[in-house]
Order: C-alpha cells, then structure tokens, then sequence
C-alpha cells in the first residue's frame, strides 16, 4: 500500500509538474540563471535589512539540506537507472531549476513575519495565510514539512550515518546512534543561529573533501576521462550500450532517472529552501532569492555532474570492477575503492553530508511545528529530531521512511501553487530590482 501510495506521489505526473514549473519560472525570470554570478558575489557579501542569520548562513543551511546522499549514492543510482545520459539530463534539470529556487525564494523572503521572541518565519505556509488568505492550504504545507524533516530529513539520513560507518569502521550503530543523538542535540538547542555556524564551517570543507576524492578519481582515469564525456552527451540522446556491469538503458530510461535525480538532489519547487531564505539579513527579497538560487547551481549544476562524470570515467577505464554493482551504493564504492583511502574517505564523507542533511530539515521542520504551534513548540520538536535520529539507527521502519518521503513531494503542490498565484508579483519585483541597479 506505501509501496503504491510512493510509487503514484512521485510518479510521472508529480515529475511533469515540477520539470513544467523550472521552464515557465525560466521563460517568467528573463533566464535569471544569467544572474548567478551576481547570486554567489551577494552571498559572500555582507547585508543590512531585518533576519536571524547572514547570507551566507542561510545559503549553507540550505546546502546541507540538499548535499546529502543524494549527491553521492544518488548518483549512483541515476546511472543504474538511466546510464551515463541521465547525467546530461540531471544537469539540465538543475540549470531549469535555478529559476523556479529564486521564484519561491522570493515570496518567501517578501512575506516573512516575526513571531515570539524576534524570531523571522518564513515559507510557503506564511505567503499561503498572509498573502493569499489560504489558511488550510498553509497547515497543510506546515504539516507536510513536519512530516517530511523527520523521515527524508532526519531518519532516513541518521539511518545512512550508521550503515556506512558500520560498514566501514565497524561501529556499531547503537554507538552512532548515540553519538548522532547527542550531536544533533548539542547544534539544535542554539537554534538557526547555531544550525548557520555549523553549517558554513563544516558544509564547505566536507563538500571539499567529496569534490578532492571526485577529481582524484578523475585524474587516475583520465585517460578514459574524455570518453566519459562524449558517453554521457551521446547516450541522453540515443540508446546507450552496456557500461561497466550495468546493461543499455533507453533514452527514455535515461531522461526519467536524469530528471528525478535533478528534482530529488535540487529539492527546487518543493518549498524547503525558501524557509531558510526567509531567515537571511537582507533589505531586498530578490538579494536573498538570487543567494538562494544559488544553492541549486552548486549542488545540481557543479558537484551532481562532477560526481557522476568521475563515476562513469572509472567505469570506462577499470569495467571489470563494477561487473557486480546493481545499485548506486555498490557502484560508488567500486569506484571510490581504487583511491588510497578512497572506501574511508567516501564513508566519511557520506556520514557528514548526511548528519548536515539532518540539521538543515531539522531547522525546516522546526518552522512548520511553530507555525502550528507557536514558538514553544521548538523545544519539543528539537527533543523529537533527537529522538528519530536515535530510533534510525536502530531499527528499519521502510513504511514511515516511504510515507514521509510521501508528504516531501507533497510540499510542492501548495508551494507550486502560491507561486502560480503571485506570478505578477514576482515579475514585477524582478524588474524593479535590476532596474534599479542599472540606473544606478
């Protein structure tokens, strides 16, 4: 029934609507993909204006969110699905998505609110009450985030924690668990504050080490380097030949495990990163929804095809070493296997990418309980990211794992909709902006 009920949310429809959304917000913005290098000059910058954490702070929170698993064994399982022409696919999708991240980013930012405390709130739940007087459509987003950062966020990522120093340092989960519990606790309890200083000084460097191991792997098999290259542009045009262990995969293989990729990696649409917008110090909403769409050109545009192409020269270069690989995990680690310290430095990194997924959901869903429940509602749900944290580690619960990865596509329909609604808006305040700039 949750196999079904997964199988139909993320199905081709759920698909089209997201991949329909990235091209209409490219055509809406002018192709605002133009203005990423302004984006990342205005992360780095300092800026005035009402907000909990910097730009920057807030740019990393949402990176954690999305450099996860997903942009390792994910990649694996692009191209178990779909062959080295999902890789193309997946590219283009995030370079779409940037559009549709700066949209909701926009709204997100223009109609936060303050709550107890001082506190900024911010997200698709508040632009659907304030804005647009849709209260029940609100809740629903609130309590779809809620749902989600508990299992995709922190449970299914507290899971993977302990299978990959398990299997390789041979620590028992019970003891990462632990660890894992105590740690998530330790950032939680200073609040977005706290979740932003990790995050900027810990995302980077292990983002660092994930793209040294990638180019390392690059330069052992660059001589095949280049045949990846033209593999991955020829096959997401035509039928690709059997890759290492993996067999041929169509070209329709190839663009639905691309674009599902993209989507899952990106998270663009879904609403989540918008709420960690909304709590950056800025005096403009589109600063914050250009530093925003950012997140997506680092994760999707940069590291996603890095990642993949590193895969797919090494498969090219040794095959014989991928022959049993039949998922992304076993494809990643026959890989990774050939670098001295390669099998550690994946697991390590794997670890840490998923523990920051933790902290960036924690902080999504942290939003969605005190939208619903008011600012107490913090201490309560920090204590309950605990607490799953601590239970995935020790036990396999699939169904609620699924069913929250259910209410993670969930998100983007009020999400989608709220931004449909204020098309006008977000056009006109995209143009006022650069219009200021340019008379400047």
């Amino acid at each position: 029934m949750i196999d079904a009920l997964e199988r139909f949310v993320w199905g081709a429809p759920m698909l089209a609507l997201l991949l329909g959304a990235h091209v209409y917000w490219t055509a809406r913005t002018g192709f605002i993909q133009r203005k990423t290098g302004l984006g990342i000059r205005l992360s780095l910058a300092q800026s005035e204006g009402e907000g909990d954490v910097s730009p920057l702070g807030a740019l990393s929170v949402m990176l954690a969110s999305t450099i996860g698993t997903g942009n390792i064994v994910g990649v694996g399982t692009a191209l178990c699905l779909g062959g080295p022409g999902a890789l193309f696919w997946c590219w283009l999708t995030g370079v779409l998505g940037i559009a549709t991240k700066y949209a909701e980013a926009l709204i997100a930012v223009k109609y936060r609110v303050k709550t107890g405390g001082g506190r900024v709130l911010g997200g698709a739940m508040v632009v659907l009450e304030k804005r647009l007087s849709m209260p029940r459509a609100a809740k629903a987003f609130a309590v779809f985030t809620v749902l989600a950062s508990l299992g995709v966020g922190c449970g299914v990522q507290a899971g993977a924690v302990a299978a990959v120093l398990d299997e390789g340092f041979h620590i028992a989960p019970a003891a990462s668990g632990v660890v894992l519990c105590a740690l998530t606790g330790l950032v939680l309890c200073g609040g977005v504050q706290s979740v932003a200083r990790v995050c900027e000084r810990l995302v980077p460097a292990a983002a660092a080490l994930f793209v040294a191991c990638c180019a390392a792997l690059l330069w052992l098999n660059r001589a095949a380097a280049g045949d990846a290259l033209r593999a991955v542009l020829a096959s997401a045009f035509a039928p690709s030949a059997a890759l290492g262990g993996l067999a041929g995969h169509s070209v329709q293989a190839a663009v639905r495990a691309g674009v599902a990729g993209g989507l899952f990696s990106n998270e663009a649409g879904m609403g989540s990163a918008p709420i960690a917008a909304a709590a950056a110090r800025t005096d403009d909403p589109v600063r914050s929804a250009l530093v925003c769409a950012t997140g997506t050109f680092w994760d999707t545009v940069v590291l996603y095809p890095l990642t993949g192409l590193a895969l797919v020269s090494a498969m090219l270069a040794h095959p014989e070493r991928f022959l049993s690989a039949r998922d992304g995990g076993a494809l990643c680690a026959a890989a990774f296997a050939a670098l001295p310290g390669g099998a550690a430095a994946l697991a390590v990194c794997t670890a840490l990418l998923a523990f920051f997924t933790i902290l960036g959901w924690s902080y999504f869903g942290e939003c969605g309980a005190r939208y619903l429940f008011g600012p107490r509602a913090a201490g309560p749900f920090r204590a309950l990211v605990c607490l799953t944290a601590l239970a995935a580690t020790l036990c396999r619960l699939s169904a609620v794992w699924q069913l929250a990865n259910v209410c993670n596509a969930l998100m983007a329909l009020p999400n989608l909709l709220a931004m449909a609604r204020l098309r006008d808006e977000i056009s006109a305040d995209t143009r006022h902006f650069f219009a200021d700039r340019a008379g400047r």
